[in-house]
């Protein structure tokens, strides 16, 4: 069974179930987190699921006019999806709705920009032969299907966002598909043409949600769900050519398991991640972690998630700053278990920056962080999906 973005999402019941655990506890107090002093979220735009959009899976990302620009998994036109832009007064503009023929679906990633405001994305699902696409949206909102997946030996299903070279180039991961069926890793030509650098065989990892990271050298790291020595998921480090090392195989222990997000990289070559299981808090149930792989593969988890301070981080990639803090969203976990805003220190202290919870802000984020230069954080929720459909909002700590 393939898993999708909207299978995973927690029902109301398991929501409650996660609460009345928390409660049961000896010390309740330990399942409600507060919020730092002095932060203020501001919730800039809240989707109908009309015309507009809802459920933003992706994040945000921000131009130097302090626009911002994203993608809704639902809603648009024809309820297929959309690419948007919020303005700093929190005005929306839908530029453009998925769902003509042939067209993708759903996209559900962080989107990337060029110099001159041209938009590139995939859609999870889709395409000319519905098995996803890559596309370009340019600043007059015209749309171009880049190329799309037939899936097999080619890939399937793309959940993650795309890097590019200085050709033009753009890479990124299929989470389905390839020579053995647990994705691939490919590589698109501004013209359309695909080469599939590597297809995972299980060993190696399996289904990969995540935007790579790419360094001076040219190699690319990013992480597995599944799959591995353990199958619990895996960092990797590929080579230009294609060679994958795996770095850490989780073991669904105090290590962590299932990471869906990207990895950010430091200037001495360690790599931060998160897992959407595991760890050693949550009263022994494993509701996530934040780690550091080195570059020789040594992993250290910085942070074990334990209900009041968050779980289960998702699909977005951390943030990292010059003191080596750390920043993120988990989509449940915290007061109202609507998901929190951390920040994690270098030296594995974490505090919770924001608590969501349910008012204004809907509350469950999947995506990561956008950071400004006076370091205030962008980024989206996914609300509930039945009566809340997700939010841009502005967290100045």
């Amino acid at each position: 069974m393939r898993i999708t973005k909207q299978s995973r999402l927690r029902s109301p019941f398991v929501l409650a179930t996660t609460l009345a655990l928390c409660l049961a506890v000896p010390n309740a107090s330990l399942c409600f987190g507060k919020t730092a002093k002095g932060a203020k979220l501001t919730t800039l735009y809240t989707f109908t699921d009309g015309g507009d959009g809802g459920s933003p899976y992706g994040g945000v990302i921000r131009d130097a006019q302090g626009n911002l620009y994203g993608t809704t998994f639902y809603g648009g036109a024809s309820g297929e999806g959309s690419v948007f832009r919020v303005g700093k007064s929190g005005h929306e503009t839908v530029l453009y709705s998925f769902g003509k023929t042939p067209d993708g679906d759903h996209p559900s990633a962080n989107l990337l920009r060029d110099k001159s405001g041209s938009l590139y994305g995939t859609n999870y699902e889709g395409g000319a032969n519905g098995f996803g696409a890559v596309f370009k949206v340019d600043s007059n909102g015209t749309e171009t299907l880049i190329y799309s997946f037939q899936s097999g030996s080619d890939g399937e299903y793309p959940g993650s966002g795309l890097i590019e070279d200085s050709a033009g180039n753009f890479y990124g991961t299929t989470g389905y598909g390839g020579a053995s069926g647990y994705g691939t890793v490919f590589k698109i030509s501004s013209s359309g043409t695909e080469t599939i650098l590597h297809s995972f065989t299980g060993t190696d990892g399996e289904y990969p949600f995540c935007t790579l990271v790419r360094d001076s050298a040219g190699d690319f790291y990013g992480t597995t769900s599944s799959g591995g020595a353990s199958g619990n998921g895996t960092v990797f480090k590929m080579s230009k050519k294609g060679h994958v090392t795996v770095l850490h195989s989780f073991a669904n222990g105090t290590d962590g398991a299932t990471p869906y997000d990207g990895l950010v990289r430091d200037s001495r070559g360690n790599l931060y991640g998160t897992t959407y299981d595991g760890g050693a808090g949550c009263q022994g149930f494993g509701c996530g972690t934040v780690f550091r792989v080195s570059a020789k593969g040594k992993e250290t988890v910085l942070h074990a998630f334990a209900t009041s301070d968050g779980h289960y981080p998702d699909f977005g990639t951390l943030v990292l700053d010059k003191a080596g803090n750390l920043y993120g969203t988990t989509y449940a976990g915290g007061t109202a278990d609507m998901g929190v805003i951390f920040k994690v220190t270098s030296k594995g202290k974490e505090s919770i920056l924001y608590n969501f919870l349910g008012g204004a802000d809907e509350g469950f984020p999947v995506s990561g962080l956008t950071e400004d230069k006076s370091g205030n954080f962008y980024g989206t929720t996914l609300g509930d999906g039945s009566s809340t459909f997700g939010t841009v909002f502005k967290l100045k700590p």
